[in-house]
């Protein structure tokens, strides 16, 4: 499960590009009670997601207007230079390179071969979300036209384990990721097999499961702030109540109420 005691490969960050970033803010400061605290007058208006005075996420604007809201799961590394190597080795390709944000840390962004972003946080100063779990982020999923070839490639990068869980429709597997050695309790994200006809050009993406304490309430939250509701809540046996959306920029996003929720 997901922990703030973070190790390599295992997700430690995670932001929101935006087009409207106060009208973004409004609409998960409604469903999550998120504060955004600017990041300082350096950071070009990205900021922070804060629950209880914890960071939770982060939210930044988008500098094109060609490019698309989503949110976008940094994974630690101990050498960001050596992880871009091992990305482009593995067949991915590198959005930005290597860069040094102050002295919090080094960041570097990449696409996988199935088309999905994701980044690269090394830490320094800041060493990751303060908070994970309860109110914030719980779990990370890989949604792909390939699982095999996506196993292969962050195998390649972060040396994850991958363990096959029948789903319990019996449609198939459901692929847990977890940390080097870490068994189940050290799993941080699964990877879902999914069809060219919910994939537009077969372009893969990663998507945040963030905890609550209530799916449907939040669920229906969400929608009135003009979420679209790709999956309404739904009972997963052994898992919990989860519902997909997408909020009104159209980023990709999940809740879930744990099948034995602390929150």
């Amino acid at each position: 499960m997901l922990t703030s005691d973070y190790v390599p490969g295992a997700p430690n960050w995670i932001d929101l590009g935006s087009h409207d970033t106060e009208a973004a803010a409004a609409f998960y400061k409604a469903l999550f009670d998120w504060d955004l605290r600017s990041a300082g007058p350096e950071s070009g208006g990205y900021g922070l997601f804060q629950l209880a005075g914890q960071t939770v996420a982060a939210l930044g604007p988008l500098r094109s207007a060609d490019a698309d809201a989503a949110w976008t799961v940094h994974f630690e590394s101990a050498d960001a230079d050596a992880t871009t190597k091992a990305v482009e080795q593995a067949g991915g390709s590198v959005r930005f390179p290597p860069t040094d944000v102050l002295d919090r840390g080094r960041l570097a962004g990449y696409t996988d071969p199935g088309g999905a972003d994701f980044a690269v946080w090394q830490p320094r100063g800041n060493q990751g979300l303060d908070r994970v779990g309860a109110g914030g982020l719980c779990w990370t999923e890989l949604c792909t036209t390939d699982p095999e070839q996506a196993k292969r490639f962050y195998d390649t990068v972060f040396d994850w384990d991958y363990e096959d869980m029948p789903l319990p429709d019996g449609s198939g597997d459901y692929v847990v990721a977890s940390r080097s050695g870490g068994g189940q309790e050290g799993s941080h994200g699964g990877l879902t097999q999914l069809g060219s006809d919910m994939l537009p050009d077969d372009t893969g993406y990663w998507q945040p499961y963030f905890s609550v304490a209530n799916c449907d309430t939040v669920t229906a939250k969400a929608a009135e702030r003009g979420a679209g509701v790709v999956m309404p809540p739904t009972d997963m046996e052994g898992v919990g109540r989860m519902a997909l959306l997408k909020d009104p920029e159209g980023a990709s996003f999940a809740l879930l109420t744990p099948a034995e929720s602390t929150v």
